[in-house]
């Protein structure tokens, strides 16, 4: 087996969430979350963007269904004993295959949580689990089960995450001298790449939002990269992943002579950081933290550049987004712990003056200061 952690994390990982299913009343779940493979089992495959489905009893029995693409991907990277293989055919019906190998560990009447926000589980195969499932057995709700045990990280979790970490300073270093007027954007992207992948680091879970001029002011990827102006701002966005635990990071790059507005943003950004790292303690909820930040901004003269959320949970991400949750937005009550890891942006974007700043690390929740895995700059890059 292809594992990246030993047998005994696994089974730390199954008996927590064993106990989350009898906490919950549920007699086991039905799971469609990519992640939430991994993390049970070290399942590791895009194959859910077919229909796929794992089974996991109140009882800790786990079994697979799949298709025969994913068949030596189950063996090589898992723990999985039982995978079972539904046959890609025209008119097939997976969800029959699903109800079989269920009532072959005893689920008919059985109460089943179903991780329904999967991105492999679409409305219309979702519709299909509910019809092939009805009057079988009695299904509810239980997308967030895993998500909630997931987010506090073991020390072998923390490992992976202090290496995607280093892997994502190393890239910035590429974006913040690479960012030169006449560099091509795919370039920087290339070579930030190079540097990760050469680390041991994976692709992350999404695609970057890097642009130059009026693209700088874009926070979600698109497509056409363009070349850096002499006097120009470009945005950095961009996510480090090593065995799928993602770091994320976010700086702005100005080329030629810095406006004093955009010294003044990139202060505003700074300081609200720091503050949010601040209050990023065991007992505060997320919904502090995003109020610190907006508070911050507001005070700064930005409030009407700033965004209504300001980070997320990290951790394990497949395709199409390295985004968790719980999201920092306001009225969040979700309480943060110990050893919980999260994203913190603080992103400016004025279309009054066309110019944008912004400023995010990753960073793991201790008993005391919040541990930065990552490390933004601490005065405006200006090549």
């Amino acid at each position: 087996m292809h594992l990246h952690f030993d047998l005994s994390e696994f089974e730390h990982r199954q008996k927590a969430v064993c106990a989350s299913i009898v906490d919950a009343g549920l007699d086991g779940l039905i799971l469609f979350r990519q992640e939430s493979m991994y993390y049970l089992t070290g399942y590791d495959t895009e194959g859910f963007v077919m229909f796929q489905a794992m089974y996991m009893g109140a009882d800790g029995r786990i079994a697979l269904l799949t298709r025969s693409a994913d068949r030596l991907q189950a063996q090589i990277t898992s723990t999985l004993k039982d995978v079972r293989i539904w046959a890609d055919r025209q008119g097939a019906d997976p969800v029959t295959d699903l109800k079989t190998m269920l009532a072959e560990y005893g689920c008919a009447g059985k109460r089943l949580g179903v991780e329904y926000h999967a991105y492999g589980l679409t409305g219309q195969r979702a519709m299909m689990v509910n019809d092939g499932l009805e009057g079988f057995c009695e299904l509810t709700d239980a997308s967030d089960l895993v998500r909630i045990v997931r987010l506090v990280k073991s020390p072998a979790e923390l490992a992976c995450v202090r290496k995607a970490g280093e892997i994502a300073d190393a890239a910035w270093d590429v974006a913040h001298k690479k960012s030169v007027p006449g560099a091509f954007i795919g370039d920087i992207y290339g070579e930030m790449l190079h540097v990760m992948l050469s680390l041991d680091g994976d692709p992350s879970a999404s695609r970057w939002p890097m642009g130059a001029g009026e693209t700088s002011m874009l926070v979600r990827y698109h497509t056409g990269k363009g070349s850096i102006a002499a006097q120009d701002q470009v945005q950095h966005e961009f996510a480090s992943s090593y065995r799928h635990y993602h770091v994320a990071a976010m700086s702005v790059v100005v080329t030629g002579e810095a406006d004093p507005r955009q010294q003044s943003m990139f202060s505003a950004c700074q300081d609200a950081l720091e503050a949010c790292k601040e209050e990023l303690r065991p007992g505060a909820t997320v919904g502090e933290v995003f109020d610190i930040h907006k508070r911050q901004l507001a005070a700064a003269g930005y409030g009407h550049a700033s965004l209504n959320a300001c980070g997320y949970t990290m951790g394990i991400s497949y395709p199409p987004s390295w985004m968790d949750w719980p999201m920092l937005w306001t009225g969040n009550p979700d309480v943060i712990e110990e050893n919980m890891v999260f994203f913190m942006h603080m992103i400016l974007l004025d279309d009054r003056t066309g110019l944008t700043m912004s400023l995010g690390e990753t960073a793991i929740v201790t008993g005391g200061d919040c541990e930065p895995v990552c490390h933004a700059p601490r005065q405006l890059v200006v090549n």
